[in-house]
């Protein structure tokens, strides 16, 4: 499933404990794809805490807690780590990391706190959600067979990459635009892992972030660049994405652009998805000045020239998940929908 659904899913299934019809969530997938992620952004999306207990670190006694005297009874002092109303709040996720990882006398010492919400005298807040991931066992990771009696606690779905949805976090998060223009270019490197070869650095989600980060920490360093780049996405995908960087140099000058001359578009495929993911980055820091809507107007007036439509199209969809329904507002719109009309409506 994709991680746009997931989001949707785990916002019901937070939003479902006050009236008590939540069920716990697992969430399969293999490295790099944003598992941990999408519960983290369940969170910021409701303002509630996340507690991330990975399992795969933990003792059974790590969970049960420690046993103390009290008189003529033995009772348990609860894990601080687990949630408390009065210390976390009221709700939240309780997020079970790295599940499959754990051994099965871990994972044993899970079930009732997963099922019942409840280990031993210890009680999980009525607020507070349930969500676990894990790798699957054909991901070269460290994994365990999940039991059949945890496996039957959970609702379980399978993460899925999809590159418009990477595409609508990477503007929201501020990615490098030529990195965003790259998978755009080349979106069967969004993810790309052979369990069979145990690849040490591969493209994936993550990968792509870190690769970000090197632009921003190598970027004026071109002995160094492509090595950074190949560190995080693996050999192949750094050398092209650095390739295709090294292109961007011929790309025509944005500011020209954005203010409404009749620059002609590029012939070379890969400079015009460099140049729609940019300006939709354009777009995105023009709405904080009084002539945003200029701007926006003239990235209309520009998506409505490509050769291909559909690449106008791609550039004003992801103009959409970047800005929201103020797209529609800007005058240029109903002009270049009405060019494109037919092209929406085969799609």
């Amino acid at each position: 499933m994709r991680p746009a659904q997931l989001l949707t899913i785990l916002d019901r299934e937070f939003s479902s404990t006050r009236q008590g019809h939540h069920t716990p969530v697992m969430l399969w997938g293999p490295p790099g794809v944003g598992k941990s992620d999408i519960v983290r952004q369940t969170g910021v999306r409701h303002g509630a805490p996340v507690i991330d207990i990975r399992l795969s670190q933990m003792e059974p006694s790590d969970l049960r807690g420690i046993p103390f005297r009290n008189g003529d009874y033995v009772e348990w002092a609860a894990p601080a780590i687990l949630p408390d109303a009065q210390r976390h709040g009221e709700l939240g996720v309780l997020f079970l990391d790295e599940i499959t990882s754990a051994p099965p006398s871990v994972s044993a010492a899970a079930y009732q706190l997963i099922l019942d919400r409840r280990l031993g005298e210890y009680e999980v807040p009525p607020g507070w959600a349930i969500f676990a991931a894990g790798n699957r066992q054909g991901d070269r990771g460290v994994t365990y067979t999940m039991p059949a009696p945890l496996a039957n606690r959970f609702s379980h779905f399978d993460v899925d990459t999809h590159l418009d949805d990477w595409v609508g976090w990477a503007y929201q998060n501020t990615i490098d635009e030529r990195v965003i223009g790259f998978l755009r270019f080349r979106p069967e490197l969004l993810f790309e892992f052979d369990p069979a070869h145990n690849p040490v650095a591969f493209p994936s989600p993550r990968s792509w972030e870190f690769a970000h980060r090197s632009l921003k920490k190598f970027g004026d360093h071109d002995d160094l660049l492509r090595g950074a780049l190949q560190a995080c996405v693996g050999p192949a995908a750094g050398i092209e994405l650095a390739a295709f960087i090294e292109s961007v140099d011929k790309m025509p000058d944005l500011d020209d652009i954005l203010d409404g001359q009749e620059v002609p578009v590029p012939d070379e495929i890969d400079l015009q998805y460099a140049i729609a993911a940019a300006l939709v980055g354009r777009a995105i820091r023009a709405q904080e000045y009084k002539d945003g809507v200029q701007v926006i107007g003239c990235i209309l007036d520009y998506a409505g020239r490509f050769p291909q439509r559909e690449m106008g199209v791609m550039l004003v969809s992801d103009l959409h998940r970047a800005i929201g329904d103020i797209l529609f507002e800007v005058p240029e719109f109903e002009t270049w929908a009405s060019a494109v009309a037919d092209v929406m409506l085969h799609e």
